[in-house]
């Protein structure tokens, strides 16, 4: 019993959590010792049944669990093949002003709203890191879709990490949150994952650690929406290459986080600006959708579709 607090309090929570654990981070855990680490893989083991391979068709019979969180606008869902997508992680990166925030406060709203194929709505949980989030705006968001302005505000978690350690850690509490009320809580939103990286690790001589902190962040949040089905959806912010310049390349921007980043993220969207309040979104990489472009607005009301 109370090795299981323990492993709670370490922010592991289920049997399959401990298999996404290594040994080594167990042991770490205080008051287990290497012997009752062995224990436990073993006892997880035998839960979780001895290979874990399955069939393909057995495993598409499971991903019929993943479900789409719309964006407010239709030709996004479109794009994306029906929405923000449950058990992946979706990243979506642009320049500032591209409407990173605005879906993101969309999707607040639109997360708890019954939708297509049978998805329910649930809670959502709002990591902020740039300081961009605004309860105002969701109310706006609220009277779009004729729903009641403080259900929603009631359902959404929200909470600011201050340094990429906190980060980590609050996503700790927020695994607990998810197991504390299963199959409630169906998006989590992290607004620029890499903006406290960018300032708490300075020059290339703290690259390779930064990259390794990054990592292990972004393999927790892909753990958490597998282990709890739940969206993620990630913005993240671009770099200009200063010396692209004199390359010729077309364009030399391009999202911060490197390949690691590049890697972990299941679908990155790349935004633009468009003309007045419209805005370009394409696919950059998804391992099932093809690379097109779609055009939103922004409104008073979130993301909606542009206006011919």
């Amino acid at each position: 019993m109370a090795d299981i607090k323990k492993l709670k309090q370490a922010g592991i929570c289920t049997v399959k959590g401990i298999q996404m654990c290594t040994k080594k981070k167990l042991c770490n855990i205080k008051g287990i010792s290497e012997a009752k680490m062995e224990k436990i893989k073993e006892a997880a083991a035998k839960i979780c049944g001895e290979s874990g391979i399955m069939t393909a068709l057995e495993y598409s019979i499971k991903r019929k669990q993943v479900f789409k969180v719309s964006t407010g606008s239709q030709e996004l869902d479109k794009l994306l093949g029906g929405g923000i997508e449950s058990m992946a992680i979706t990243e979506a990166f642009g320049e500032f002003r591209t409407g990173k925030t605005q879906l993101s406060h969309t999707l607040c709203v639109t997360s708890q709203i019954p939708g297509a194929k049978g998805y329910s709505g649930g809670k959502v949980v709002f990591i902020d890191t740039e300081n961009t989030f605004r309860p105002d705006r969701l109310r706006d968001i609220a009277d779009r879709f004729n729903v009641d302005q403080n259900a929603v505000l009631d359902n959404v978690l929200y909470a600011r990490a201050y340094t990429s350690e906190h980060q980590y850690e609050l996503l700790d509490f927020v695994a607990a949150k998810f197991y504390e009320e299963p199959g409630v809580f169906k998006m989590l939103i992290v607004d620029s994952i890499m903006a406290l990286f960018r300032v708490d690790f300075s020059g290339r001589g703290e690259l390779a650690d930064r990259q390794q902190k990054l990592a292990q962040l972004l393999s927790r949040l892909q753990k958490i929406s597998e282990e709890y089905n739940v969206a993620c959806f990630v913005t993240n912010q671009m770099t200009a290459d200063p010396g692209a310049t004199m390359t010729f390349q077309a364009d030399p921007k391009k999202p911060i986080g490197g390949h690691i980043l590049a890697h972990a993220s299941t679908v990155r969207i790349m935004f633009r600006k468009g003309r007045g309040e419209t805005r370009i979104a394409k696919i950059y990489d998804s391992p099932d959708l093809p690379e097109n472009e779609a055009t939103f607005a922004i409104g008073l009301g979130g993301i909606t579709d542009a206006k011919e």
